[in-house]
């Protein structure tokens, strides 16, 4: 049994290994101009090797939020673009969610004393939020856009919070982000710049569903207080 699992350590770090690699080595094509400009060759290889460019397209995406790498938003944009909207929204909160969750048992079981220190005090209303009431708390934090997703990713390892409820309020706050980036990749051709994605109005929206889903949190409050 300890041979079997070496082994799955040693190629999941084979794999992680050469997906940072190759982000590295590819880095400059990670970008909303490369992207537009290589849009119909990739697409093409995408139709011919589908079920093996869903697998790379997510072990990508979760590498790159697992260690907070550039290039989140553009592999967005191109899920909606090679996918389909439903299919790209989906494959998308996968690798966000597993990249999120390696990020979180990285906080949480590796480099706890490291980022305690590098935060200190500032940890303590965070932890309360997620003590009392994790899940809409953190639901909240992953529908606001405002907030950075690496940053709750390391500081949620250092709650009590448990591994379901962030993996399940982690997927589900980040849908309707996902779903708005993957409508605007599958139009990729008439969009100029992400600015005219992330427009006030969008960012607004969002940030309105984050907060309606605080109002659970608000409503426990004061049902304490008035105790």
């Amino acid at each position: 049994m300890k041979t079997i699992r070496v082994k799955r350590i040693v190629f999941i770090t084979l794999v992680i290994s050469v997906l940072v690699i190759a982000f590295f080595y590819l880095r400059d094509s990670f970008t909303f101009n490369a992207l537009q400009e290589n849009k119909d060759v990739i697409g093409r290889y995408v139709q011919s090797h589908y079920p093996f460019a869903v697998i790379l397209f997510i072990l990508t995406y979760a590498v790159i939020t697992a260690l907070a790498l550039p290039g989140a938003l553009i592999l967005t944009l191109a899920g909606g673009f090679l996918f389909d909207v439903l299919a790209g929204t989906l494959y998308v909160n996968i690798g966000a969610t597993i990249g999120a969750t390696l990020a979180f048992m990285g906080s949480r079981y590796l480099f706890r004393d490291a980022i305690e220190k590098r935060f200190g005090e500032r940890l303590t209303s965070f932890q309360q939020g997620l003590t009392k009431n994790a899940f809409h708390y953190l639901l909240t934090l992953r529908l606001i856009p405002l907030f950075p997703f690496f940053l709750i990713n390391l500081l949620s390892g250092l709650t009590p919070i448990r591994l379901s409820t962030y993996i399940g309020a982690t997927a589900l706050g980040i849908i309707p982000g996902t779903f708005v980036y993957c409508i605007a990749g599958q139009q990729l051709g008439r969009i100029n710049s992400i600015e005219e994605i992330a427009s006030p109005g969008v960012l607004g929206a969002l940030t309105l569903l984050g907060l309606f889903a605080l109002i659970p949190v608000v409503y426990s409050y004061r049902r304490e207080k008035t105790r």
